[in-house]
C-alpha cells in the first residue's frame, strides 16, 4: 500500500511538478487524476475546503499545493527519505 497519494489533473504545471519531484526522490505514489474519478476529487474538497490541485496526501498529513518544506516534513516524519 502507498503511503503517498498525489491528486492531480493532466493539465495541472504544479501536480507535474510535485509528481517529478517525488520520482526524483525515489518515493512511490499513487496518482489520481481528479478529473477522471470525481468522488476523489469531492473527497479532497470536502477534506481541504480546497478545490486546488494538486494535493499531496503523505500519512496522515494532507499537502495542498506544491509545498517542498511541508512535503519534505512529511516524508522524513513517516521516514519514506
Amino acid at each position: 500500500m502507498n503511503s503517498v497519494t498525489v491528486y492531480s489533473t493532466t493539465w495541472c504545471g504544479f501536480c507535474k511538478m510535485v509528481k517529478q519531484y517525488l520520482n526524483d526522490k525515489n518515493v512511490p505514489f499513487k496518482e489520481i487524476d481528479i478529473e477522471q474519478d470525481r468522488a476523489a476529487g469531492q473527497h479532497i474538497v470536502d477534506k481541504t475546503g480546497q478545490m486546488g490541485v494538486p494535493v499531496v496526501e503523505i500519512g496522515n498529513y494532507t499537502i495542498v499545493g506544491f509545498d517542498r518544506p511541508k512535503i519534505d516534513a512529511a516524508l522524513q516524519d513517516l521516514k519514506l527519505t
